[in-house]
């Protein structure tokens, strides 16, 4: 994984200095600022043109777990990365990127044991009769009222 996260940084590094030679080369001369501002902005767009069609589908075909996932998958890896910078800054604490890896780890793990009890719960209430989609359906029409 290391190898991984390091061959991303290079390729950024190589991104960036391409966009600056760019930059250079056609004397646009935006400064370090513009240039985020620009690349950040294009990038963020680019996600929301993929992103936004994939969770659309995965809402439509009743996937919001997925979803869920992703979006707190996502907000672990953020918060992992800012307590290890945080320790960086405030020496409080070590910066490891093994601090990184065991704490993402740790929510996929227990992620994994909350998917296995709540597949038993819902193959327990379809076998009993008691779930299922048309009922659930009708509860969450419910609480749409």
């Amino acid at each position: 994984m290391t190898r991984f996260l390091y061959a991303i940084v290079e390729l950024i590094a190589r991104i960036h200095s391409r966009l600056l030679e760019l930059n250079d080369a056609y004397e646009y001369n935006f400064n370090d600022k513009e240039l985020h501002f620009i690349i950040i902005g294009a990038l963020g767009m680019a996600m929301i043109l993929v992103i936004y069609p994939t969770f659309k589908w995965l809402a439509r075909n009743n996937h919001i777990m997925v979803i869920s996932w992703i979006y707190v998958f996502t907000l672990i890896v953020v918060i992992t990365f800012a307590i290890e910078i945080g320790q960086r800054v405030t020496n409080t604490g070590a910066m490891e990127f093994a601090d990184i890896m065991f704490g993402v780890f740790g929510f996929i793990t227990m992620f994994l044991v909350f998917s296995v009890l709540r597949g038993g719960y819902h193959l327990f209430q379809r076998l009993t009769g008691r779930g299922g989609r048309s009922s659930r359906a009708k509860r969450d029409d419910e609480w749409e009222d």
